[in-house]
C-alpha cells in the first residue's frame, strides 16, 4: 500500500464515521493536534505506540500500523503553488510578506533560517466581534549559516551578538 492510499482509508473512515480531528487527536493522544492530523495526512512518522492507537481507532492492519510510523516522502505530489483556495491563501502570505519577515529576521538575528525541524506550529481561533480570526503561531529555532574556515577573529557564523 502506498502512503496516500493510507491517508485516504484514514480521511474516508473520519467522514464514514462523523469523526472531527479534535476527536482522532484526543484518542490517540501525546501530541498536539496538528501534529497528528499531519501525521495522518501523511506528513510526519507517528511514534509506535500513538500508530498502534490509530490502527486500533481506525481499524488497520498491522501492515499500515507500521505504514504510519515510517518517516515519509514529505510533501509527496504537492502542487506548487497550489490551487485550493486556503492553501493557496497560506501560500499567498508568505509571497506577500515572506520579504518583510526574512528581512526582520536577518535585521534581528543575523544571516541565518527559521529551522522548520526544530520547530512548533499553533493555530487558535480568536474571538473578534467583526469576526472570528485565525491566529498562527510558527516557532522555529533560529539556525544561523556557518561561514567556511573563518579566520584572523572573523566570524564563524552569520548570527548576530544579543
Amino acid at each position: 500500500m502506498k502512503r496516500a492510499e493510507l491517508t485516504e482509508k484514514i480521511l474516508d473512515f473520519k467522514r464514514d464515521n462523523g469523526l472531527s480531528w479534535k476527536l482522532i487527536a484526543n484518542e490517540i493522544g501525546g501530541y498536539s493536534q496538528i501534529f497528528i492530523i499531519t501525521a495522518l495526512l501523511g506528513n510526519m512518522p507517528l511514534p509506535k505506540a500513538q500508530a498502534a492507537k490509530a490502527a486500533k481507532l481506525f481499524g488497520l492492519t498491522p501492515s499500515e500500523e507500521k505504514l504510519l510510523s515510517e518517516i515519509p516522502m514529505r510533501a509527496d505530489g504537492v502542487q506548487t503553488p497550489p490551487t485550493d483556495p486556503t492553501l493557496y491563501r497560506f501560500h499567498e502570505a508568505l509571497l506577500v510578506f515572506g520579504p518583510a519577515l526574512k528581512e526582520q529576521l536577518h535585521e534581528e538575528f543575523g544571516d541565518g533560517i527559521m529551522s522548520a525541524i526544530d520547530f512548533t506550529l499553533q493555530m487558535d481561533r480568536v474571538s473578534d466581534p467583526a469576526g472570528d480570526r485565525i491566529k498562527i503561531t510558527m516557532n522555529g529555532k533560529y539556525l544561523p549559516y556557518k561561514y567556511h574556515e573563518p579566520r584572523d577573529g572573523a566570524p564563524a557564523t552569520g548570527a548576530r551578538p544579543v
